[in-house]
C-alpha cells in the first residue's frame, strides 16, 4: 500500500512540476483527438474554398409574404432647444 501512495505520489509530482512530462500526459490523454479534430476542420474548411463560383442566398418570395411587417411609420417631432 505504501508503494502504490509513493507511487502516486511521485506521479503527481512530476505532473505538477515537469513541464515535458505534463505536456507529454496531455498528449497521450487529449492531443491525438485534438490533432484529429483540427485536421478534420482544415479540411473542411479547404472544401468550402475549393467550391468555384459565387453563392448567392436568397429569400424565397413568399417568405417576405408571410411578414404582417410593412415598414414603420413616420413620426413627427419637434427639435428641442
Amino acid at each position: 500500500m505504501k508503494l502504490l501512495f509513493n507511487i502516486v505520489l511521485i506521479f503527481l509530482l512530476l505532473i505538477a512540476f515537469v513541464p515535458f512530462f505534463r505536456r507529454f500526459i496531455f498528449h497521450l490523454l487529449v492531443g491525438r483527438k485534438l490533432i484529429k479534430e483540427q485536421e478534420r476542420q482544415y479540411r473542411a474548411q479547404q472544401q468550402q474554398r475549393a467550391k468555384p463560383g459565387v453563392r448567392v442566398d436568397n429569400v424565397p418570395p413568399d417568405a417576405s409574404q408571410s411578414s404582417r411587417f410593412r415598414g414603420g411609420e413616420y413620426v413627427d417631432y419637434e427639435e428641442v432647444k
